[in-house]
């Protein structure tokens, strides 16, 4: 008896769970909420704009050189985060170190463009030597983009 009724709770739960809708996101990054009586409707009505940093790098992807304003300043990077890295000889300074022996320049030529960075990884944009180069961090770990060794 306690099996058929455990078995019923569970179907019923399933049965539940089977009708639920669902947010989907399409390619060009709208969200839709696809309904269990098969129909859908647009959650966001116009696509969501690219971060402006991500659009300035996306612009200027196949322009050779770096074209940087008089004005530019580095992005800000959060404390917490690089007194952390410090320990693992991961900061920003250890890798503009690293991009400036692999293009042989000075750490003063290596200029951050944008960067996206957590406490396990990071993205990091710069110019060195006129040229734009992509590094990552994998925990303390420092290498360029694309490059396995």
């Amino acid at each position: 008896m306690k099996n058929h009724l455990l078995i019923l709770l569970l179907s019923i739960s399933f049965m539940g769970y089977a009708q639920d809708n669902h947010i989907v996101k399409t390619d060009d990054g709208r969200r839709l909420l696809l309904k269990a009586d098969f129909t859908w409707e647009y959650i966001d009505t116009a696509a969501p704009e690219q971060n402006a940093i991500e659009a300035a790098v996306a612009e200027n992807k196949n322009k050779e050189g770096c074209q940087i304003a008089p004005d530019f300043e580095e992005p800000k990077l959060n404390s917490k985060i690089q007194a952390q890295l410090k320990k693992g000889r991961a900061t920003i300074d250890h890798v503009k170190e690293k991009v400036a022996s692999d293009y042989e320049c000075q750490t003063s030529e290596v200029i951050l463009l944008w960067v996206k960075e957590q406490k396990a990884k990071a993205e990091y944009m710069f110019c060195a030597k006129g040229k734009k180069v992509k590094y990552k961090r994998v925990g303390n770990s420092i290498i360029e983009a694309g490059k396995f060794f």
